[in-house]
């Protein structure tokens, strides 16, 4: 029986071996570029834009009155943006005042005293002056009658009388002078009195300075120029002391905070030329450099850092902030935001 011719096989296409091999050479190409930059470069997209955030907060507490700003307006330097009402502390203010006043008054007062408790010592040391010169003359009679006496020329009242009025004179010249240590004492005392009504109103004074400094306090100013964020507050509310109410954002400095794998920084040093990439605008390519490495990993900044002397211990890859400045950053200011996520590259030399 005659056997059926069999068909000859069809050729292979090229077409497919082509088009494999391209993928390959293209996937051989990509990956050898992705291993070339990786040995290269050191990147992370653990990074973010930094910039100075301020807090505005209250120094004294009390209602507000009227804010002068609103959700995300620019402030500068020293402008007035919220306003407590002072009404109460302007009543204390009146009544330290009038204490003021009262502690002068005061002072006066124990002034006044003080002198004439001098005039009453000088008085005193006359009286004992005056009673030295009597004793003296006493002392005299007194000698002068016993020699009489003693010849028959007086009575015997005449000497007891002479003896009397010289006793009389020795109590009184005594009294006069524990009179003039008692002035002297008084003296002491008022002068003390004196001093510590003078240090009281140096008290006032400086309760009133303190209460016009809180005064000036119920007008809060913005501390730096930037916009600020969303408010906290609202007028007529009670604010304590030290709560914030908004926070300023400066928008005149940014820079970038990449976080890097502790295996990452062995090559890395300030002065190094940064490649950044935003998130937010994929298209724009930024240049920055290296700034500064931080002394401690970013764990050691968290509010409980670890600690790996518990028995439970996992060792973890660490990161290390690092610092990078924008170059030209006028340029990319309107795009830059606080928290942005961006991708930063740095090529090894």
């Amino acid at each position: 029986m005659e056997q059926p011719n069999t068909p000859e096989k069809k050729k292979k296409s090229p077409v497919r071996l082509i088009i494999i091999s391209a993928i390959l050479i293209a996937g051989g190409i990509y990956g050898y570029s992705k291993i070339n930059y990786a040995l290269h470069h050191e990147s992370t997209d653990n990074a973010q834009v930094e910039t100075q955030l301020v807090p505005v907060l209250p120094r004294v507490a009390g209602y507000v009155k009227t804010i002068a700003v609103k959700d995300y307006d620019s402030v500068k330097a020293g402008q007035l943006v919220v306003e407590l009402d002072d009404a109460e502390l302007q009543t204390q203010l009146v009544q330290m005042e009038a204490d003021y006043q009262a502690a002068i008054a005061d002072l006066a007062n124990a002034k006044a005293s003080l002198n004439n408790a001098l005039i009453s010592l000088r008085v005193n040391k006359g009286n004992i002056s005056i009673n030295e010169v009597k004793l003296e003359k006493a002392s005299k009679d007194l000698n002068r009658n016993q020699n009489l006496y003693a010849e028959a020329a007086i009575t015997q009242k005449q000497l007891e009388d002479s003896k009397y009025d010289h006793e009389t004179l020795v109590r009184e010249l005594a009294n006069s002078r524990n009179d003039l240590a008692g002035a002297e004492s008084r003296i002491s005392i008022l002068q003390a009195a004196v001093n510590k009504a003078a240090a009281n109103i140096d008290v006032k004074k400086a309760l009133i300075d303190q209460q016009k400094l809180k005064l000036s306090y119920t007008k809060i100013y913005a501390p730096q120029a930037g916009k600020i964020g969303k408010k906290n507050v609202a007028e007529g509310q009670y604010v304590q002391a030290g709560a914030p109410l908004f926070t300023i954002v400066n928008d005149t400095t940014y820079w970038v905070v990449a976080n890097f794998k502790e295996n990452q920084i062995k090559r890395l040093h300030p002065g190094m030329p940064v490649d950044i990439e935003m998130d937010a605008y994929p298209n724009v390519k930024i240049k920055g450099q290296v700034e500064s490495l931080s002394d401690a990993t970013g764990a050691r900044f968290a509010l409980l850092p670890p600690d790996n002397s518990s028995g439970n211990f996992v060792k973890v890859t660490q990161r290390v902030p690092v610092k990078i400045a924008i170059d030209d950053m006028a340029q990319y200011r309107e795009m830059l935001r606080a928290g942005l996520s961006v991708y930063v590259s740095i090529p090894l030399n």
